[in-house]
């Protein structure tokens, strides 16, 4: 077939044939050696080398963003100890023009950048660096420079010889040597060092593996990536397949050592995990909680993407107007695959562990009965593990696109089940096909809008005026789902958890020593607090008369009365001590539960409704 092709060209044009024939060569990949000579306190010793280079000056840049997060974090202020040298070695003039780059001059085509990189935070955001691992997120570990961006990429990591790595890059034939095809997939790509602990196994002709730092025993690890793989079948089932992962494989790197902070962070063909909860009981669940939802990530929001995210910008702020479908959806779907795969093991534990939370955040946040999920997704810069040290006001006016996109996932899986004869697991399917499922060079093919999201849900619901409504009332708008009604076909009732009991409507409370009480936070919308006027840093002195000594004391208080009741109230503000009257209310505490905690009848039909969306979907 080539000969042919050839052939056919060289009568249509043969002129062209008589031109010289320009040789199209790959450019020289970008080199990191990553070493740790100093690992005990918390510094790596990294050399980048860039070859082939225009005689303009060289831009070298650390990211300010990294690829799940959306706010600012600045990496460029843990690394000095900057030094760049031509191809013979010799010493280059550095400046450094802003606070997250340096410029070299005067190369000769060849710069080799030196620096010392401290890291000390164990996530999926910065780089933990001791004496038994490391755990480096690209974005906050290598600089790079503009213009290069399509080069490929070569790694090395210079380690002890206990360490193995655990990463999506992909092996190369030089030992400890990994590839990335370009910048893009080199920032997309965490790496943990250390003497991982492997668990690999096939699903639908792919490799998934579980590489793990942990303190456990062996049977811990095993019992974990056995519920692992219920998850992985689970998440398949509700897309119909497995992605491409772009080298055959896909590689959960977890690190549950103790000095690890709790963090979970999605990527191409592999997760970051880290926590410092054990790998049993309770931990091992909150644990299997984050591999759920990091999991899905491999589909919704990897692969099924947003269009204002591609690609991402590294030198800046990413916002997008998606998180509350990119990760509020994979929040009620991360949950929801715990109890189809059996690691909740009851309606109960899941609606206690999952539901409750979702519901009561919903229904009782001044946020979201203000502003709508495109809003809170367009807040991800300012408190997504966003540094400021001024006050907010976030208690009344924000709520969670993790939570407002969860809840109103569950309100939408109710109403196209109830009404329209189908599920959200339909619904992700039909965008999978359309969005998620052709890719290009690393990429999704074709990134979605909220528009597209609107457009595919009228398809699926086969009422266009149904999804319009939808996207009006609760995505563009902040309609609040009616859960009482929603749910009441799975056997679910919402109700009070602390139904008759008085309340001053403080979501925190500080007990001092000196029998006072300190707001700590921004009083909400409504409660008894904001609405006598008492906000952050006030100082209650006497409730009802009397001073508060300790928990126990200001419980049995609001035992003694009930919601309505007017009581005085003496408090420092700014200086001055000041009365006021409060008027208590219920507490707003909402629960879900199953019937049968609630003691009603659960019908033949409720038991179907709840084993079609709650049960099993795997093969």
């Amino acid at each position: 077939m080539r000969t042919s092709v050839t052939l056919l060209l060289a009568l249509a044009f043969p002129l062209a044939f008589c031109q010289p024939v320009v040789a199209q060569t790959t450019p020289p990949p970008v080199r990191y050696t990553v070493a740790f000579p100093n690992a005990a306190h918390h510094e790596a010793q990294i050399t980048a080398t860039f070859t082939n280079l225009p005689t303009t000056p060289l831009q070298v840049r650390m990211a300010r963003s990294s690829p799940g997060r959306y706010a600012l974090h600045e990496f460029a202020k843990n690394v000095y100890e900057v030094r760049a040298t031509n191809a013979n070695g010799q010493p280059l003039t550095v400046t450094h023009p802003d606070p997250y780059g340096w410029e070299v001059a005067g190369h000769d085509g060849t710069v080799t950048f030196t620096y010392t990189l401290f890291g000390d935070r164990t996530d999926g955001t910065y780089a933990g660096i001791d004496w038994r691992h490391a755990h480096l997120n690209m974005p906050a570990t290598l600089v790079f420079a503009r213009g290069l961006e399509q080069r490929p990429v070569e790694v090395k990591f210079a380690m002890p010889a206990e360490w193995k790595a655990a990463t999506q890059l992909r092996p190369e034939s030089a030992g400890n040597t990994y590839y990335a095809p370009h910048f893009q997939y080199l920032m997309d790509s965490p790496t943990s060092l250390g003497a991982q602990q492997v668990r690999s196994w096939q699903e639908q002709g792919k490799t998934i593996e579980m590489q793990v730092l942990h303190d456990g025993t062996a049977a811990e690890l095993d019992e974990f990536v056995t519920k692992t793989k219920g998850i992985v079948k689970e998440a398949a089932a509700v897309f119909g397949t497995l992605p491409d992962y772009d080298f055959g494989r896909y590689t959960f790197i977890a690190n549950y050592l103790p000095q690890t902070s709790g963090d979970g962070m999605e990527h191409r063909n592999s997760t970051s995990l880290t926590s410092s909860r054990p790998l049993r009981g309770q931990g091992a669940l909150d644990n299997l909680g984050t591999v759920s939802h990091e999991f899905f990530h491999s589909w919704n929001v990897e692969r099924l993407r947003p269009q204002d995210l591609e690609p991402f910008n590294f030198e800046q702020a990413n916002m997008s107007s998606n998180l509350w479908f990119a990760e509020g959806f994979t929040q009620y779907y991360g949950d929801l695959l715990l109890r189809r795969s059996g690691a909740f093991s009851t309606d109960q534990q899941y609606c206690d562990e999952a539901l409750s939370g979702v519901v009561n955040a919903m229904l009782n946040s001044p946020g979201a009965a203000r502003y709508s999920p495109v809003y809170m997704s367009q807040q991800a810069p300012f408190v997504d593990a966003a540094v400021s040290i001024d006050p907010n006001n976030r208690a009344n006016t924000y709520l969670s696109y993790y939570y407002i996109g969860a809840a109103n996932a569950l309100a939408l899986d109710m109403l196209l089940r109830q009404d329209h004869k189908t599920d959200l697991d339909t619904y992700m399917r039909a965008l999978w096909q359309q969005y998620g499922s052709k890719q290009q060079n690393y990429a999704p093919a074709r990134p979605y809008t909220t528009a597209d999201l609107q457009r595919v849900l009228g398809e699926v619901a086969r009422d266009t005026a149904f999804a319009g409504q939808f996207f009006r009332q609760h995505i563009y708008g902040h309609t609040l789902p009616d859960f009482e009604k929603l749910l009441a076909p799975a056997g679910l009732v919402v109700r009070k958890a602390h139904a008759g009991q008085a309340s001053l409507g403080a979501n925190r409370l500080l007990f001092n020593t000196d029998s006072t009480l300190t707001i700590p936070v921004t009083t909400l919308v409504g409660s008894p607090l904001y609405q006598a006027g008492l906000d952050r840093e006030d100082v209650i002195v006497k409730l009802a008369g009397q001073p508060i000594i300790n928990r126990t004391a200001y419980g049995a208080l609001l035992a003694r009365h009930k919601p309505g009741d007017v009581i005085p109230v003496v408090y420092r503000s700014r200086g001055q001590e000041r009365t006021a009257q409060l008027t208590l209310t219920e507490d707003p505490t909402l629960e879900v539960l199953p019937y049968e905690a609630d003691k009603r009848a659960v019908t033949k039909k409720i038991k179907a409704y709840r084993n079609a969306w709650l049960g099993s979907k795997a093969k």
